[in-house]
């Protein structure tokens, strides 16, 4: 088992860690030229990286997450919003398991 010291100092190292790297992308990112190739990678960054996680546990998940995925999908195209579909994913999905499907 883990003792406080050491579950303390994890997360302290793994703070100083991300830190660092979000620093470090900032300051390596100033040394580069934004052209609109590179800016719409970073736009769609983001968004790619959500539906790289989402897409294989979907595919390995219950009908209640295909559910709740695809309302997501829905208020996506629907609102371009992806904050407000992640809450609808949500909602939909304890609605789901609230009543058994």
């Amino acid at each position: 088992m883990v003792d406080e010291a050491s579950a303390i100092g994890a997360i302290l190292l793994l703070t100083l860690v991300t830190i660092a790297t979000r620093m470090g992308g900032v300051w390596i990112m100033s040394y580069i030229e934004i052209t609109p190739r590179i800016e719409a990678f970073l736009k769609y960054m983001g968004a790619s990286v959500l539906i790289s996680i989402v897409v294989p546990a979907t595919l390995a998940a219950t009908p209640r997450m295909w559910l709740a995925v695809g309302a997501a999908a829905l208020v996506t195209i629907a609102t371009r919003n992806a904050l407000g579909a992640m809450v609808v994913g949500t909602v939909v999905a304890a609605f789901a398991r609230s009543f058994s499907l």
